[in-house]
């Protein structure tokens, strides 16, 4: 009897096992495994574009010097600026040699050879540098940060020589083995023949002898849910909380992490205080860090330029947005105070974003409406920084887009002239003008000397109407 009921049992046992096994063979419901890993609430859902080291780093402006004291500015965009630009890149720069910046007198070389200079604001490090230039040099010469290249040609003699600009004002790398012949330089410099001609002043700032043409813009634009970039900074976004500070702005967290949100919905600030410890990578690690960052949580919008931090601190990148306009180049935003835009701003420690500040505002390609304005050159320009109170601050001066929320989704750009400080503040030091002055009025070229004739007088007409280049 004993014998059979272990025989009974031993059988439905098997039953028992087999049954089991079927089961989770084929994940009946309610049997099936379902913890899941941090990693899988990570959003994949696309935003903005992503964006590359190649497209972020390009000169603030080229300054072409025509010899007898005659120069020009080209911008971002500009035809002849994409020539030249594209043209340089494909060369080679090789033996380089160190010296102190007093090795040439700077000023006659502007007035008198045929130069191109490229100017890249406060700077940008060799290591990323050598990643839009063909360059070959020595370890000094590849930790150094450069902000500005020039191009020129001896006046007396077919000769080229290269010099690439530390941004630390006191040395100058000379490129011995550059392949650029002087019917290179006179070919770039021959582009700048019909623009608007250009005075240098103190600092390495030059100023319009007349207006400059330029277009004021209204765009419409789309704005990301604060939610979706609460999905794509979180790893667990159902264990994040909202709540409201004392200021009105919302907060997300997940007792970690801080992601606020600002500007009624259009600008975020997030925190991670424990991304990283002890002490940070190299600036050039950063930028890369930074732009994988960004492409995966909230992309890019346009056009963007990596500005170099001129302190000491390392751990922050900056990027500046730019506006494409149809004809006249792309120029930097600015925004209209209190309104936040047109810049992305991260810090980084060992490689990990602990900081990101960013709108989430994306402009529309096209522009709803546009209208021709004039930026005021001449006397009138060079007297408004004469008075500018911080003159002395002033280590840049250029066109940016001054941009002003309006109602119904849609931003006002509006050119102004824009000052760069020390510091990096950029400040408004004049408006546009929606009539184009004529010379001898404010914000226009000087009156003709001597009487000219008005062949002379059509000739300055034809220098602005061809800026555009």
């Amino acid at each position: 009897m004993m014998e059979k009921t272990k025989t009974a049992l031993l059988a439905a046992l098997v039953v028992i096992s087999l049954l089991q096994s079927y089961l989770l063979a084929y994940s009946m419901p309610g049997l099936g495994v379902t913890t899941s890993s941090k990693q899988d609430y990570v959003s994949t859902e696309s935003m903005g574009q992503e964006g590359k080291l190649e497209n972020l780093i390009f000169p603030e402006d080229i300054v072409l010097h025509l010899g007898k004291e005659k120069h020009t500015v080209l911008y971002p965009s500009m035809n002849f600026y994409n020539l030249i630009y594209t043209k340089i890149q494909s060369r080679e720069f090789k033996g380089f040699q160190r010296n102190t910046f007093s090795v040439l007198n700077w000023d006659e070389v502007r007035d008198r050879d045929l130069g191109v200079e490229l100017r890249f604001g406060t700077g940008v490090p060799v290591e990323l540098l050598g990643k839009v230039l063909k360059l070959e040099g020595d370890l000094q010469f590849l930790g150094d940060v450069i902000n500005r290249i020039w191009i020129f040609k001896n006046s007396d003699r077919e000769e080229v020589r290269t010099y690439f600009f530390s941004a630390n004002g006191m040395t100058v790398y000379e490129s011995v083995k550059a392949d650029l012949t002087a019917q290179d330089v006179q070919m770039y410099v021959g582009y700048g023949e019909f623009q608007t001609s250009y005075e240098p002043i103190e600092d390495d700032i030059y100023t319009p002898s007349g207006p400059i043409e330029s277009q004021l813009a209204i765009v419409n634009y789309q704005t990301y849910a604060p939610e979706q970039m609460q999905r794509n900074l979180f790893f667990d976004p159902g264990v994040t909380r909202a709540i409201v500070d004392r200021s009105g702005s919302q907060i997300f967290t997940d007792g970690k992490r801080g992601l606020q949100i600002e500007q009624n919905g259009k600008w975020i600030s997030y925190t991670d205080p424990v991304a990283g410890q002890g002490e940070s990578n190299s600036e050039s690690e950063n930028v890369y860090e930074s732009i994988r960052f960004v492409n995966q949580h909230g992309g890019w919008d346009g056009l963007n330029r990596l500005l170099h931090t001129e302190t000491l601190d390392r751990q922050t990148v900056r990027y500046q947005q730019y506006y494409s306009t149809q004809f006249y180049g792309s120029y930097p935003i600015v925004p209209n105070s209190p309104f936040i835009f047109g810049e992305m701003k991260l810090r980084l420690q060992q490689g990990v974003v602990s900081e990101y500040a960013r709108s989430l505002i994306t402009l529309d390609k096209k522009a709803e409406s546009q209208e021709v304005r004039w930026l005021p050159g001449g006397e009138t320009l060079k007297s408004e920084l004469a008075r500018y109170s911080r003159r002395g601050e002033v280590n840049a001066l250029y066109p940016a887009m001054l941009a002003s929320p309006e109602e119904e989704d849609r931003l006002k750009l509006e050119p102004v002239w824009v000052v760069r400080l020390r510091d990096g503040t950029q400040e408004v030091l004049m408006k546009s003008l929606g009539e184009k002055p004529e010379p001898g009025e404010p914000g226009g070229a000087a009156l003709p000397v001597g009487g000219a004739d008005s062949g002379e007088a059509e000739e300055g007409k034809n220098k602005t109407d061809t800026q555009r280049g």
